[in-house]
Formats: C-alpha cells, sequence, structure tokens
C-alpha cells in the first residue's frame, strides 16, 4: 500500500492547542464497525457502549518532564529529550543541535544539578548520554525538566498534569498515552460499577511515536521499539474476558499494540511479561486481542493512522475523517476521540 492513500487533508485551526476544561466533555465518534455507521456523542457517553463482563484495558504509563535545556561548557545553548533510559543513568536521547554534539561533549542543565555527558551516536540520530547528579534523578527532572509535547501543539501548557492519564503511575514516556486523557476518576468508577473489568499494561512511549512515515510504500517502513510490561493480575482480568466471550477493548494504540504484542497466536491469551515491541500494525493485520479501541485523531500517513485502518478498515476510517473535519472535531493529542466498536 502507498502512503499517499492514507493522507487527508486537516485545516490547520483543528489541532487541539490545548486541553478542554471538563476531560471526559470532549467529542467522541462512535464507529459500528458491523454496520459502518457514524454516531457523534460526548465522551462520558462511552459508559453506554460498555458491556457487564468486557475488559477495558488501559496503559498507566507516566511521562516525565523529559525535555531539558542546558548549555555546553562552551557556553552554547542545547536541547534533549530523553527517550529510554537504557540502564542506571544511561538514556537515549534526542539533542539539538546535533550536528555540534558530539562523543565526548558534556553539558550542564539545571545550573550544575545536571550533567550529562555523550557516550555514543545511534544509526537514528539520537545519541547515548550518561548523567551524573546528586539526591534523586526523578526528583531533579520534576525541577528542572518541561513535558515534552508534541511538535504541532504551540501553547505552552499551564498544568502538566493535563498531559498525564489520571492514572498514571509508572515513570518512563517521552508522550502520553493521549486516548487515556479522556477518562475522570468519577467516569472510571462508574465504568466499574457497571461491571467492566479495567486491567492495565505499562507500555513507555516513545517519541517515535511522531516520526513521519517517509517511505513510499508503507511495508518498507522502520517501526519504534518501546518497552512494556504487564503483571499476573491483569493478565488474569484479560483472560477472564476472553474466556467469558467478553469483549476486550483498549483504551488507545498503546494499549492495543502491547496487547498484540503479547497475546499468544493459537490460545488468544496473554500472560504476565516484560520486553519490547516493535510491532506496526497496518491494513491485512489479523488482530489476535482486541475487540474494540478508543483513540484519539491521529495525523495524516502516520503509523497510528494505519492501525486504525487495519481494525476498522481504510476507506471506512478516511471517510470518518473526512467527516470529523467536516464537524470541526479536535485532532491529536488535546483532541476528541473516537471509540471504534
Amino acid at each position: 500500500m502507498e502512503l499517499k492513500e492514507f493522507y487527508y487533508d486537516l485545516p490547520q485551526e483543528l489541532i487541539a492547542q490545548v486541553p478542554i476544561k471538563n476531560r471526559d466533555e470532549s467529542r467522541l465518534m462512535v464507529l459500528d464497525r458491523k454496520n459502518k455507521t457514524i454516531e457523534h456523542k460526548q465522551f462520558k457517553d462511552i459508559i453506554n457502549y460498555l458491556e457487564p463482563g468486557d475488559c477495558l484495558v488501559r496503559n498507566n504509563t507516566k511521562v516525565i518532564p523529559a525535555r531539558l535545556y542546558g548549555k555546553k561548557e562552551s557556553g552554547a545553548n542545547v536541547e534533549f529529550v530523553l527517550l529510554k533510559n537504557i540502564e542506571g543513568d544511561t538514556w537515549e536521547t534526542i539533542v539539538r543541535p546535533g550536528n555540534k554534539l558530539h562523543i565526548g561533549t558534556k553539558v550542564i542543565f539545571g545550573d550544575g544539578l545536571l550533567l550529562a555527558e555523550i557516550l555514543d551516536k545511534t544509526e537514528d540520530g539520537t545519541r547515548i548520554v550518561n548523567f551524573t547528579y546528586k539526591g534523586i534523578f526523578n526528583e531533579i527532572l520534576d525541577k528542572i525538566g518541561l513535558m515534552p509535547l508534541p511538535p504541532y501543539i504551540h501553547e505552552s501548557l499551564k498544568d502538566n498534569d493535563r498531559y498525564q492519564t489520571v492514572y498514571a503511575k509508572y515513570n518512563g514516556s517521552a508522550a502520553a498515552p493521549t486516548a487515556g486523557l479522556h477518562f475522570t476518576e468519577e467516569l472510571l468508577k462508574k465504568i466499574e460499577e457497571k461491571g467492566v473489568k479495567i486491567a492495565n499494561v505499562t507500555l513507555h512511549v516513545g517519541i517515535g511515536t511522531f516520526r513521519p512515515v517517509k517511505e513510499k510504500n508503507i511495508e518498507d517502513h522502520h517501526m519504534h521499539s518501546e518497552h512494556y510490561y504487564v503483571k499476573k493480575e491483569d493478565a488474569d482480568k484479560i483472560n477472564e474476558a476472553k474466556l467469558n466471550k467478553k469483549r476486550v477493548i483498549a483504551v488507545g494504540t498503546t494499549s492495543c499494540r502491547t496487547l498484540e504484542t503479547i497475546t499468544d497466536e493459537k490460545t488468544g491469551l496473554v500472560k504476565e511479561c516484560e520486553g519490547d515491541t516493535g510491532i506496526y500494525i497496518y491494513p491485512g493485520y489479523n488482530f489476535k486481542c482486541i475487540d474494540g479501541l478508543i483513540t484519539n485523531f491521529h495525523l495524516p500517513e502516520s503509523t497510528l493512522l494505519m492501525l486504525v485502518s487495519a481494525l476498522a478498515g481504510k476507506d471506512y476510517i478516511m471517510e470518518a475523517y473526512k467527516e470529523a473535519v467536516k464537524e470541526k472535531y479536535r485532532f491529536f493529542s488535546f483532541g476528541d476521540a473516537m471509540f471504534i466498536k
């Protein structure tokens, strides 16, 4: 399939720059795959589409303030975005300006609270960096780091918590699993009271999620890798739904990619596990686990648009996106939601 098949025209003013005041009052487009219908609702209406025994699977990763501004020993300004903790105090990092940050370069952040040395350069152009500091790394990041908002958001974020889900728990992401931003504590409580099981997976989202596909044929694209882990209690909830012929509904493409990575092809079940996934889902893929997906609206020609096209059918998705533009839905990270059922 060619990349251009996943292009759609999006007016700039539909790209949401700030979060909506009340998380669960964003709009919700409901796609019924069986009947090929499109409904327009409010996000809090999602409860009406969930049934007792269904399992809602969410990603409880937490975004770290991964954007750091510092200075080289020469005094030149530099920017780092932490991508992935390799081990200890060694990180894979995006650096700017890349052509000036060679192996051995040292960088000072926060008037000396954090020091960095560049150890290596990867094939992708990122750097392997070792940090030294006194105290606790995450506490220092909280003091001097900024939220790594996507490149299409130009407004500054007044409240960092609005780029976290209300259930964010484990530090490690360079981007939020944004489908989860619509949920409130109250809505989740009502969902559980209805008899819907809620399970967690943890996948630390890399900035690669925003990297554009450049290949003409989508099959030639190389997918970035992200780290995940799943606990036994959560695997048990997912399996219970499967064994009882109930639906497993992924909250977001990160939960979906984790579930599709860990599901046994023969049994359709999952187990407690940890690993890295570079799974690339595009039309033609046969889903092993999920029966539904809650997601945001994705960038033209992106791997995430290909994923939802694989689930719902490309023509149906492109029609739905055309409708979303016409109805002036808000797009991308702080935008509105879609439920594919």
